[in-house]
């Protein structure tokens, strides 16, 4: 998955890169629909796979403040004072 990860990355950048290059350099719309279609590329393809691949073996509890939670952390300031 990293790697999957990792050449999409590349290629989002080379996507971007080459929208601007020819946005300057030889047609402005065409351009914008280069970097446009990267845009895409990356909020719709690579953000997804990347939360999932960041958070797929995480507990969310472990990140939400619930009343255990929040008791954890009112023990750990009370040791330090």
């Amino acid at each position: 998955m990293k790697y999957v990860l990792r050449i999409l990355f590349i290629t989002f950048l080379a996507v971007l890169s080459r929208g601007y290059y020819v946005k300057e350099t030889l047609d402005y719309n065409q351009g914008e629909k280069i970097i446009g279609m990267g845009v895409l590329l990356g909020a719709f393809i690579y953000l997804p796979l990347f939360l999932y691949h960041r958070w797929k073996d995480k507990k969310i509890s472990d990140y939400t403040l619930t009343k255990e939670n929040f008791s954890k952390m009112n023990v750990g300031k009370k040791k330090k004072e």
